[in-house]
């Protein structure tokens, strides 16, 4: 069965029941939203208010990361800049003003081994993905593979053991893992279980994994990342280059698409 696709946007005052620090500049982020957490498919993004005045003056968008009880919401972040630092400050009972849940997500394969593969904080959106897969009971069927700098920076690992799923890690320092990188885990991988490939990570890792599906002849849906101005498609501050030409918005027509539709530079 395929799953998958866009929800209904709303714009929401959610209460924060938790901001945690997580490790190396990273926090979790639990809101409750139960109008968002009920539509809301693994892929999709919400675009935040992160401070109480006009600096700054545009929302930031962020990756659903799970989903529990339909009423809350996790979002898995990096501190990168003013607004991602004072989203730190906000504190259990606050509220942050959200809309969401934005933009196109992953379609999946009930009846297909599953193959994540996740770069950095690209974990983020395929841990929700990784949550609903293994809810329906195919958990069995799926691996992940994640890559980091360091041990200190590779995320989640043991939640998605804890579900049951086969994780393999790959650091750029050997400090876990394989030394290398994530791509380096996957030829083996793709030739002994023919899997669907699911990505998230830096442009390079995605560039490399959409290329080793296409020579393998494997279905491969990418997760982008991009600056995002609206959230919404109107500004086209985020736009992406098909191989048919076309350019089209991350945040409209994505974040996720058929690997084999992009135009890899």
């Amino acid at each position: 069965m395929v799953r998958g696709a866009r929800s209904k946007m709303d714009q929401v005052t959610a209460t924060v029941l938790e901001n945690r620090f997580v490790a190396s500049s990273v926090y979790r982020l639990r809101i409750e939203a139960p109008a968002i957490a009920r539509v809301v498919r693994p892929g999709q993004f919400l675009m935040l208010r992160v401070g109480q005045t006009l600096d700054p003056l545009l929302r930031r968008p962020f990756s659903i990361h799970a989903v529990h009880d339909s009423r809350t919401v996790d979002i898995l972040y990096r501190v990168v800049g003013k607004g991602t630092n004072l989203l730190t400050a906000i504190k259990k009972g606050g509220k942050l003003d959200i809309v969401g849940p934005l933009g196109r997500g992953f379609s999946w394969r009930e009846d297909l081994p599953s193959l994540f593969v996740a770069g950095g904080m690209g974990i983020a959106p395929l841990f929700f993905l990784a949550q609903i897969i293994t809810q329906n009971g195919t958990g069995a069927k799926t691996s992940v593979l994640i890559g980091a700098r360091n041990k200190i920076e590779l995320l989640c690992v043991k939640e998605l053991k804890a579900m049951g799923l086969q994780v393999e890690a790959a650091t750029e320092d050997g400090s876990a893992g394989k030394r290398g990188l994530v791509t380096d885990l996957l030829t083996r991988k793709i030739i002994t279980s023919r899997p669907v490939l699911y990505t998230c990570g830096p442009y390079p890792m995605l560039r490399a994994v959409a290329h080793l599906a296409r020579e393998h002849g494997l279905s491969c849906q990418v997760s982008l990342e991009s600056f995002m101005a609206c959230g919404l498609g109107a500004c086209l501050g985020c736009v992406a280059e098909m191989r048919n030409g076309d350019l089209v918005r991350v945040c409209k027509e994505g974040p996720v698409f058929d690997a084999y539709e992009v135009a890899w530079k």
